[in-house]
Parts: C-alpha cells; structure tokens; sequence
C-alpha cells in the first residue's frame, strides 16, 4: 500500500499592484492598469485647461492621439486636502490621467477582499476592494472609477464647445483680416 501523497494547495494568485500616496493617504492600483508614470513637469507642455465649473477635480486635458485624455487631482476626488502632485499616472484602457503625490513601492496582493457595507455612496464606485498589506488595509482603486460616463460627457461637451468658440474667432480674425487688406489697397 502507498503512502498518500500530500495534497498540494495551488499558489495563491497574485496581482502586482503599485501603492502610492494622495495627502497623506495611502492607495493601491493594479500596475497593468497603469499605462505610464511621468512627473507633473512632464504635462506642462502638452496639457491644456478645460473649464467644467461642475467638476473642479479636473482642470486639464491631454490630447493623445484622437483621444482626449483628462487629468484628475486624486486629493479633489477622494475629497483630501489638497497636496501639490509630483506624478501623473496614465491609465491604460480609460480617459484618465491621475494626479498623485507620489509612489510609495510595488507589491503583491494575493487577496482582495469585497467593500464593507460602511462604503455605501459613490465611493463604491472608486475602489476594486481592499487589501491587507504590512500589518495596513489599502483601497484598491478601480481605474475607470475616476470619471463616470456622465462626467466624461460633460468634458467631452465642454471641450467641444471651447474648440466651436475657438474655430470662430480665427474665422472672425480671418474675416477682419480680409476687411484690412481690401480697405489698404
């Protein structure tokens, strides 16, 4: 008769995530959902202010091919103090850039566990779950979870209408122009 040979547990599945901070707080996101980390400086250059009085947690926008990609202040989302942000992580597969303070380091989750009952409002919509890391509970956030549909059609409207009033000003500068030089000949 053989022995039984020991039943082996399968690995616990792991996930890379990235743990970052925003006022002091303390954040998780999986590392496949983040596209690319630059520093803020970075935006400088190629952002642009978008106005949407209605949704002060984003001021600005990057155009990235035919997509309009819009940078969220995460301290103004998760309703923190403001911070001045040193980083921008883009995230893959959403419209959305999020500022941050900074990265704190990379880790493996090898368990999330489900939202408690007390997270009841939007903020349902902000996090994966929660983990447990180094004696903490970190908030996993969603990467879609930083603009829903409808406020991504408010800014999408509001950059439509800057970029209608833009049009017609150079058609009117243009217009003047013309006026100019047939008054001068």
């Amino acid at each position: 008769m053989r022995p039984n040979s020991p039943i082996k547990t399968p690995a616990p599945r792991t996930e890379q995530i990235i743990l970052f901070r925003v006022s002091g707080q303390l954040f998780a996101v999986s590392s496949a959902s983040v596209q690319e980390v630059r520093g803020v400086d970075s935006l400088s250059g190629a952002a642009k202010e978008i106005s949407q009085p209605t949704l002060h947690k984003v001021k600005h926008v990057v155009r990235r091919g035919e997509n309009s990609v819009y940078v969220v202040n995460a301290a103004m989302h998760f309703g923190l103090p403001p911070a001045p942000p040193a980083l921008v992580f883009v995230l893959r597969r959403t419209r959305t850039a999020l500022l941050i303070d900074g990265i704190e380091k990379m880790a493996s989750m090898t368990r999330l566990q489900a939202l408690p009952l007390a997270f009841c409002h939007e903020e349902r919509g902000w996090y994966r779950g929660l983990t447990a890391l180094d004696q903490s509970v970190v908030p996993v956030v969603k990467p879609d979870g930083f603009l829903t549909p409808d406020e991504l059609f408010l800014l999408d409207a509001s950059l439509s209408r800057e970029a209608d009033a833009e049009a017609i000003r150079i058609a009117e500068e243009n217009a003047q122009d013309g006026i100019d030089t047939s008054i001068a000949q």
